[in-house]
């Protein structure tokens, strides 16, 4: 009887079928995203596929290209000592210019989250260096290095300091590229400030209740709750710092001494340098890798010390 009256119900009920309006509805929805879609194809997707099996090409653009296996990627690891220049320099920075912006951007971030008179002009003006266009920033950074007539050569001077060839002696140029970096902590500084406008004010009145001090607010309400963020930025601090190349390319060219030339230098200069485009694709797609790896592990990590609110009532 129950499977009679099952087939019953099943053989009933209508077929649904897309109305008129809702067929218009979906048509005129295509319509809109289809220029995303081709542009998507046409300078995203196809690229993308097409970088991949360049890399296992030899090609110039002038000439046809030719079939090389897996030679680039073996070249660039085993006979390309600017290879492992280029990803020592890079993960040197990474190492200290990421940390330093988290740094700065949650130290900033909290004193402009003070209740004052003007702070909204304050935080306009910290959020500003950092839409402004790169090269100009790395011009403007030429001239502050700079040995004979740079700003910060002539703040030190009255210190007793002589002057230094920031951009001219490989010990100090990666360290001045690491400090410039210091220079779009607005836009970390404006996400943290976000992060930070949300935490819920109770939390900090159970905290001061319970007598928990500034440090102990700190550790115990504000870090937990500003974890979601850092887990955020850390991502795309990570993806960001592996792909520098406007600074090193405008001041410093890679040197002196290579000790400026990050693997986007080196990328730039084979595939577009010397036209070795297969080459240059095996390299990006072994970033691109790189990048994937630390990503995940950062994902695979999160667990243990991102904290979402309602997280631990539901384990």
């Amino acid at each position: 009887m129950a499977r009679a009256a099952a087939s019953n119900l099943e053989t009933s009920a209508p077929k649904t079928k897309l109305s008129g309006r809702a067929r218009r509805e979906a048509i005129e929805g295509y319509l809109f995203i289809a220029p995303w879609l081709v542009g998507f194809v046409a300078f995203t997707g196809g690229p993308f596929v097409a970088s991949f099996f360049m890399s296992f090409t030899d090609w110039n653009i002038l000439s046809t290209p030719s079939w090389v296996g897996f030679d680039n990627y073996i070249d660039i690891f085993s006979e390309d000592p600017i290879f492992w220049t280029s990803v020592r320099v890079t993960a040197l920075y990474t190492l200290f210019a990421l940390p330093l912006k988290l740094v700065a951007g949650l130290g900033l971030s909290l004193l402009l989250n003070m209740k004052l008179r003007g702070i909204g002009i304050y935080r306009t003006i910290f959020y500003l260096p950092a839409v402004i266009s790169g090269v100009a920033v790395s011009m403007m950074w030429m001239w502050i290095f700079s040995k004979d007539y740079g700003l910060l050569n002539a703040a030190l001077g009255p210190l007793g300091i002589d002057p230094v060839g920031w951009l001219q002696d490989p010990r100090y140029t990666l360290g001045a590229l690491i400090f410039m970096s210091l220079w779009t902590v607005g836009a970390s500084t404006i996400i943290f400030l976000a992060g930070l406008q949300n935490i819920p004010n109770e939390l900090y009145e159970a905290a001061t209740i319970d007598g928990a001090g500034a440090v102990t607010k700190f550790r115990r309400v504000t870090l937990p709750m500003l974890s979601p963020t850092i887990f955020f930025l850390l991502v795309i601090g990570v993806i960001d710092s592996f792909q520098t190349f406007t600074q090193a390319y405008v001041i410093t060219g890679g040197g002196p001494m290579r000790a400026t030339y990050f693997y986007m230098l080196h990328l730039y200069n084979e595939a577009f340098g010397q036209l070795h485009m297969g080459y240059g694709a095996a390299l990006a797609w072994i970033l691109a890798s790189v990048i994937l790896v630390f990503t995940a592990l950062i994902f695979k990590s999160s667990p243990l010390w991102v904290y979402y609110e309602g997280q631990r009532e539901a384990r």
